[in-house]
């Protein structure tokens, strides 16, 4: 029998905060303000309700685990992307394993043209929200149209009675092409690097975790403009490699999906938290078996074939202790 190194006998002093992206959580409805005809049952992806909820109980289970092998606990915090609105977090949160335990979420809806959202899932065991607010990112698009794309949530918060400001993100696509696109998460950088400079104008030293899908990797100029801005720490910088990352297209792997922390979380005083590791969480069971796309993340869909999987991404988390 072995112990984790990280678990205390009846006490919890060890959190997890994770991020993912739940790969296009829609339900089953057509909703005429948003393009989902897709994912509907007579749409061209057959999403049919089986399936629907097949994806759930899927996604419950996951983030379930997250972290849960070194704690022995499911995560704190969760940051989520690509949910429609607030009934598919519902439904998340209903299904076994999650509906065991004590969560709650804050969500927006957002303008993005496809209705996909981004969430902050929390334990209210260890977890209370102060002020929450849907920060808008202004893109426009080189045609002088505004890019209608997903608002950067905002969520300041105590953590075990310590503050913490986080922001949850998915930052627009490279579709149009990495360069051509690259102005606008440069936009959504500086965005978050604005509203920063808001709360350290009344706060000293805060507490910041900044987690999302950012479609740039830690190398990209712009993750590297926002962390040497306000001397944030990017623990995925040390995880990103050829053979591994939380996405794989064409057979390259990336890791767009991050969370990024201030120096603050290196403290090791009484009532804080200090920061463990951060790792990807890829295991087997969230991956395709055989073939060629072998070990790449099992997805929902390829094209319009279903497959029958969680996501076209792996989650990512972070570990804090607490002082105490």
């Amino acid at each position: 029998m072995s112990f984790s190194p990280f678990r205390r006998t009846g006490k919890r002093d060890v959190f997890t905060v994770a991020f993912y992206n739940l790969e296009n959580l829609f339900d089953t409805k057509n909703d005429p303000g948003k393009l989902d005809d897709d994912f509907t049952p007579d749409g061209k992806k057959k999403w049919t309700r089986k399936r629907y909820k097949k994806k759930i109980h899927q996604l419950a289970k996951t983030i379930s685990k997250l972290g849960k092998k070194t704690t022995g606990y499911g995560p704190v915090l969760v940051g989520i992307a690509e949910v429609e609105n607030k009934h598919v977090i519902e439904d998340l949160l209903k299904a076994r394993p999650l509906n065991k335990d004590t969560y709650s979420y804050v969500h927006f809806e957002s303008p993005d043209e496809r209705g996909i959202d981004t969430a902050l899932l929390y334990n209210r065991e260890y977890f209370k929200p102060l002020f929450t607010k849907a920060v808008e990112l202004h893109i426009t698009n080189t045609n002088g149209d505004r890019d209608t794309t997903r608002d950067i949530l905002y969520v300041h918060g105590r953590l075990n009675d310590e503050d913490v400001h986080l922001f949850v993100n998915h930052w627009p696509s490279r579709r149009d092409g990495e360069d051509i696109t690259a102005y606008k998460r440069m936009k959504a950088a500086e965005t978050i690097l604005s509203f920063m400079s808001e709360i350290e104008s009344d706060t000293a030293d805060p507490n910041y975790i900044v987690m999302g899908d950012f479609n740039d990797g830690p190398d990209a100029e712009s993750i590297r403009h926002l962390v040497s801005s306000k001397n944030l720490y990017n623990p995925m910088t040390k995880l990103a490699s050829p053979e591994r990352g939380s996405a794989n297209y064409r057979r390259t792997w990336s890791l767009f999906d991050q969370i990024i922390v201030s120096h603050s979380f290196f403290n090791y005083e009484k009532g804080t938290h200090s920061f463990t590791h951060a790792n990807i969480f890829d295991d087997y069971f969230l991956t395709e078996w055989k073939g060629k796309y072998r070990g790449n993340p099992f997805r929902t869909y390829v094209g319009k074939k279903y497959k029958g999987g969680y996501s076209d991404h792996f989650p990512v988390f972070i570990q804090l202790t607490y002082n105490s």
